[in-house]
């Protein structure tokens, strides 16, 4: 079980073989599990601190974010980390937290706006 970075909401993220699998109430998003190694290593890259900015698969995810990387088609997959349609986004809501409980990263835990950075 982990929470959301505002801390307003628990979610279970576990890994089953090459997925990670998400689930918020009811709905299940999954993700590829390298996102966590390929996160780290653009976190290492940035070196310092980078936006969160969470937004569903419809939104466009604002420029320089963790969202609107793991769904860039420079990012090292070539496009979406998350594996559902319609259900792809919000990885730079629900990822982040697990990168923290790993220690790979460091997180912010505000209201909004937060950010994340490579430990």
């Amino acid at each position: 079980m982990l929470r959301t970075p505002p801390g307003t909401s628990e979610y279970l993220l576990h890994r089953d073989g090459d997925t990670l699998v998400c689930t918020v109430g009811k709905t299940v998003l999954t993700y590829r599990a390298r996102v966590l190694e390929d996160l780290h290593a653009m976190l290492v890259e940035r070196g310092d601190w980078v936006e969160l900015g969470s937004a569903d698969e419809q939104r466009t995810a604002k420029e320089g974010t963790v969202e609107a990387w793991a769904r860039a088609e420079d990012n090292p997959v070539g496009g979406w980390y998350g594996l559902r349609k319609g259900y792809r986004g919000r990885a730079g809501m629900y990822l982040p937290p697990l990168l923290e409980h790993l220690g790979l990263a460091e997180l912010e835990h505000n209201p909004r706006n937060n950010r994340m950075r490579a430990v």
